[in-house]
């Protein structure tokens, strides 16, 4: 009889005398993306989307994740074996209480879980058992090494300001607060704070380690010794400190007495445990890096410019191929996405996709997190929606668009016309708004749906996110959604536009561009307001849209728009690519 991951987590939960246990997607840095060697929910599940968790019982287990992947979940798991579940509509905790007998021990691994995340779970009367084992790395035979990719420098001419300066900063923001020192699991403030890079995760240029830093500006980076150069140790300087992994502990255990600095919501919640059992005073606050990386420099702004300008010569080429060939039917998702790549990796600077292509034709552009498989792969056929959302990774920084295209030669139906042009007056009215300064993303996201609402229709994901610079492609803590943390926005962010609508079983609508905040200048103004610069340079299939329910801003502002990527982006292109951007960029209405 074959055992199955389930059935050997599930022995392995009673070898240690717990009645269940929680596998969370992420890896001991809480990230989105994740090594191989963390990859415990694909393993266990076979459901690889980049939000989730598992739940297993004895009798029960559940899976778990929100509405970009449902489709998704229900396609790569098993229903014998699986409970499959939306994440908000049945959050964990909940679940797992209606599901455990009473008293029931239920294990977690605390390098997983933050303390925010593991409070939900004791609120909702669980008694949570911590292991220093996680039964799922004991089950997985064949589990991969840890990545050991190198970091390398990040250059001012990139990064804008000297790890020196950075550091400096932090520290004053911790004297002001009164702590001794702060602990950094996130990669992405350690990437910018130290001015590094590094090829340990798919898709995002981080260097897996961890960081303490302290009032003084010293900083301990805590992170395979393999990965550093002697290059890297000098660009680092004397004032970072480098131990492995393992000394990690201990360095916290010195910390006892002083005041620590951890974030609840981004770091696993051992490191407060391990500092509170070393009498340190643990302060819940946000990691300090979080905000001013948010808030580019003016040379990551201006890398954030090129980046999309030269991002647009390949995205334009690559619409026009799409033009030409959907209609043929001899191209699939599979292909489209290869050839995208293509003309990217044709781009001086080009480091590789911020994440996999989402190529969806047809019904599959409405999995909102899509990715084409060899299984799942299809034809581009005529006459259908096709959308392609994707991305690059260029040292000047980050680029994150969505384009959805009618493929012909027929005419596109009224009603799907008719959506398509309500997301994009949702677009439009995101990408136009000035707003007061202390406003957050939550209370931006009703522009972009409004249109939507107007006629019963909505979609289940935020409308924006935070974007890095040359980091990743979601990064806050800013976001534009319901959902947002109470963070206002400011200047020198990075944030998507991305409202659409999905048809399970016909097809998917987005719209993306990403859009930097700037200061808005504004005559008698009482207070400062913010607007948003549009980054993102290509065509909006136009053939898609019905003018007769625009009104002449939102035509105006679709033909200014037009006029500028003509202008921009022709100028690199040759012979047919750029006879076909000024087509598609001809103005409408």
């Amino acid at each position: 009889m074959t055992v199955t991951p389930l059935d050997a987590v599930r022995q392995e939960i009673a070898r240690r005398g717990l009645d269940g246990f929680i596998v969370p997607r992420s890896d001991e840095h809480l990230g989105e993306y994740v090594p191989a060697s963390a990859e415990r929910l694909a393993w266990l599940t076979g459901f690889t989307g980049s939000a989730g968790l598992a739940v297993v019982l004895p009798n029960i287990a559940g899976v778990f994740t929100d509405g970009r992947y449902v489709l998704q979940l229900a396609e790569q798991t098993d229903p014998v074996q699986w409970q499959r579940l939306h994440i908000i509509e049945q959050p964990p905790p909940r679940w797992l209480a209606q599901q455990a007998a009473a008293g029931a021990r239920i294990g977690y691994d605390p390098l997983l879980i933050s303390a925010e995340g593991l409070g939900r779970y004791t609120e909702a009367g669980l008694a949570m058992v911590p292991v220093n084992d996680n039964p799922v790395d004991a089950a997985w035979q064949d589990r991969p090494p840890p990545p050991t990719a190198p970091a390398i420098p990040h250059p001012l001419t990139y990064a804008g300001r000297s790890a020196d300066d950075k550091r400096s900063d932090i520290a004053a923001v911790l004297r002001a607060a009164k702590q001794d020192a702060a602990v950094l699991t996130d990669p992405a403030s350690i990437a910018w704070l130290l001015n590094i890079r590094g090829g340990d995760v798919p898709f995002t240029p981080f260097a897996l380690g961890f960081a303490i830093v302290h009032a003084d500006g010293a900083t301990e980076l805590f992170i395979d010794p393999v990965k550093l150069s002697a290059d890297t140790r000098a660009w680092l300087g004397n004032t970072v400190s480098i131990a492995s992994r393992t000394a990690l502990g201990s360095a916290l255990d010195r910390l006892g007495g002083k005041t620590v600095r951890v974030d609840a919501a981004g770091s696993p919640v051992w490191f407060a445990q391990r500092l509170g059992a070393a009498g340190a005073t643990v302060v819940a606050d946000p990691d300090p890096c979080l905000l001013p990386k948010a808030c580019k420099n003016a040379v990551e702004q201006k890398g954030a410019r090129e980046a999309h300008e030269r991002d647009a010569i390949a995205v334009c080429r690559f619409l026009h191929w799409l033009h030409q060939h959907g209609p043929t039917g001899r191209e699939t998702e599979m292909s489209a996405a290869e050839t995208l790549l293509s003309f990217r990796q044709q781009l001086q600077g080009f480091r590789g996709e911020c994440f996999p292509a989402i190529s969806g034709a047809g019904e599959h552009g409405a999995i909102i997190h899509y990715r084409v498989t060899t299984e799942s792969n299809r034809p581009i056929r005529a006459n259908e929606v096709y959308l392609i959302d994707s991305g690059a990774q260029y040292a000047e920084g980050t680029t994150d668009i969505t384009r959805t295209v009618w493929t012909g030669p027929g005419e596109p139906p009224a009603d799907l016309c008719e959506r398509v042009t309500r997301v994009m007056q949702g677009h439009i009215a995101l990408a136009t708004t000035v707003f007061p300064q202390g406003v957050g993303g939550a209370h931006l996201d009703a522009l972009a749906r409004r249109a939507l609402w107007a006629a019963g229709l909505d979609y289940d994901h935020g409308t924006g996110h935070g974007v890095g610079s040359y980091l990743s492609v979601h990064e806050g803590p800013v976001s534009i959604s319901r959902l947002a943390k109470p963070v206002p926005i400011a200047a020198g962010m990075i944030l998507s536009n991305e409202p659409g609508y999905y048809l399970p079983g016909h097809y998917g609508i987005r719209l993306e561009n990403l859009l930097l905040v700037q200061p808005a200048e504004l005559p008698g103004a009482s207070k400062p307001f913010l607007r948003f610069e549009t980054l993102t340079l290509a065509p909006f299939d136009t053939r898609l849209l019905q003018t007769s329910l625009m009104t002449a801003a939102e035509i105006a502002w679709l033909n200014a728009y037009h006029a500028r990527v003509a202008k921009t982006v022709a100028p690199h292109l040759s012979g047919a690519d750029r006879a076909w951007l000024h087509q598609a960029c001809v103005p409408i209405g």
